[in-house]
């Protein structure tokens, strides 16, 4: 099995929620255009003023989609 990194983007401020939504198309259209077998991609409400959105990807393309989209964080899954 895999390792599988969780890509993080912090969204804040009253329209948090829909500007993550949005985020996620973009990550869906990379992960198209580059081949990626992405494994998931989503939003969490974290409360009504900071949603986060985010990508799961496996370690190994981590470095490439890190380098290329720039999340505010990541973290292991399993």
């Amino acid at each position: 099995m895999m390792d599988k990194i969780k890509l993080i983007w912090d969204f804040r401020g009253a329209d948090a929620h829909q500007i993550a939504e949005h985020h996620v198309k973009h990550l869906k259209e990379y992960a198209s255009a580059n081949g990626l077998n992405e494994h998931a991609t989503g939003v969490e409400k974290q409360s009504p003023l900071y949603s986060l959105a985010f990508f799961v990807v496996e370690k190994e393309n981590m470095p490439a989609v890190r380098d290329a989209l720039r999340p505010h964080r990541g973290e292991y899954i399993d």
